[in-house]
């Protein structure tokens, strides 16, 4: 690959965003490239695992023939959890167990390499083990990329940058700033790995049916909380938490896995399963208040550089996917109109403004600010609701009408009523 060779696309990153974008562009006939610095798509990646599936099906109908999916994810559990006690909501329907699917438990080494390769079929060129190490700019205008390849920068009309919310491209380049403690968290996640039937005989399931959990109670009054995914022989489990919270609270990642782990509520689930492999890495927490300017002159950023995630929905691979079509749709428009200047790119940034990426993300751009100034909703309110609960139905002879004021009692003790309302009503003004 001689330096002097010129691209229409260069994308930096074959995740979902990336291998989107690239997907798009090449199959409009553009000359695109990829840098991906794992030794394959997907090697350095890491997230829960849950692919909702509508944004990809847009790009390849029926992607689940072919997909390496693991498991239609049919019921969405939510725990809270405290102590020998479990409070539950769970919804399970097999309407997403037929075809389009909701969504599947996926693992990123293989499903990214998969998404990568559609990208190469439709015409763009994959290099792998390659770190992109600044973008090149010329009076203001991105026009390539610093590679640490012995054949030295590459160029292009535009770069999309889709390399995850570590994005050290952006932060040099200026276009932001070193992201606050509070704007990025840490993703922890084991792949443990049990017999099918075990397996599924633990989470009620047949065929290619899976589970998805949500579990609050368990990050120690730190914003964020633990998923469990079923796979179709391991189960994801992990966790994210804040890092101002971490570090303000001297936490290791490594022991407050292994003390979700233990957990009563949760060690059943994982009982005689073996670890595989363990992933970190950081993940965008604040959404729409941390999202940086995405349209430079020669220049756009999608997926987690864009620090584009739901944190209340706990989507992110699908957003990547949306974010990545909509940019290689917008270079499209830029070759056809020969404009690759921010103006002539802009159509990426009114269509993701149209999109329900960011109506979502405007409408609960407060939530991340909400649950980190409201600690009590990671540990207390589990702790009160598997109490009062627990108290109401044991049996021992006290009229439940005494029994529930009693235990209101203590409740009011721990939190009152009225700074649960408020508590509440600020929930409510924050999501509606």
């Amino acid at each position: 690959m001689a330096a002097i060779e010129k691209y229409d696309l260069i994308v930096v990153g074959a995740g979902p965003a990336g291998s989107a974008a690239a997907l798009v562009a090449a199959r409009a006939g553009l000359k695109v490239i990829i840098f991906e610095r794992g030794e394959f798509p997907g090697s350095k990646n890491m997230f829960g695992g849950v692919l909702f599936g509508h944004e990809i099906n847009e790009l390849i109908p029926n992607y689940w023939e072919t997909a390496p999916v693991e498991r239609a994810l049919i019921e969405e559990r939510y725990f809270l959890v405290s102590g020998n006690s479990a409070t539950t909501i769970a919804m399970r329907t097999k309407d997403f167990a037929e075809p389009p699917y909701n969504g599947f438990s996926v693992l990123r080494a293989r499903f990214d390499k998969w998404f990568a390769d559609q990208a190469v079929e439709a015409g763009a060129l994959l290099v792998c083990e390659t770190l992109v190490e600044s973008l090149i700019m010329d009076h203001g205008k991105c026009v390539g990329v610093k590679t640490g390849r012995a054949d030295g920068d590459v160029y292009a009309d535009c770069v999309i940058v889709a390399e995850g919310a570590n994005s050290l491209l952006t932060r040099d380049a200026g276009i932001h700033a070193e992201w606050k403690t509070n704007e990025v968290g840490v993703g922890v996640k084991e792949l443990i790995k049990m017999p099918k039937d075990v397996l599924e005989n633990r989470f009620n399931l047949t065929g290619q049916e899976g589970v998805s959990m949500r579990i609050l109670g368990l990050t120690k009054g730190m914003t964020g909380g633990v998923f469990l995914y079923t796979n179709k022989e391991t189960v994801s489990l992990g966790f994210v938490a804040m890092i101002e919270d971490l570090a303000a609270r001297g936490f290791k990642p490594n022991d407050l896995m292994e003390e979700i782990k233990s957990n009563p509520m949760i060690a059943p689930f994982i009982e005689g399963g073996s670890t595989v492999e363990y992933t970190a890495h950081m993940v965008p927490e604040q959404g729409y208040k941390s999202v940086p300017r995405l349209v430079h002159d020669g220049l756009l950023i999608a997926g987690d550089a864009a620090m584009i995630s739901n944190l209340l929905t706990g989507e992110g691979a699908n957003l990547a996917v949306t974010t990545g079509r909509l940019a290689g749709e917008a270079v499209v428009a830029a070759k056809a109109a020969g404009d690759y200047s921010a103006l002539g790119l802009y159509s990426y940034q009114n269509a993701l403004d149209a999109s329900y990426v960011m109506k979502d993300l405007k409408q609960f751009k407060g939530f991340a600010g909400y649950l980190h100034g409201n600690p009590d909703l990671m540990d207390l309110y589990p702790q009160l609701a598997n109490e009062f609960l627990k108290g109401l139905l044991t049996a021992d002879g006290t009229p439940r009408g005494a029994k529930a004021k009693a235990l209101l009692a203590e409740v009011k003790k721990k939190k009152s009523l009225f700074g649960i309302a408020k508590d509440l009503w600020r929930g409510w003004r924050v999501i509606k």
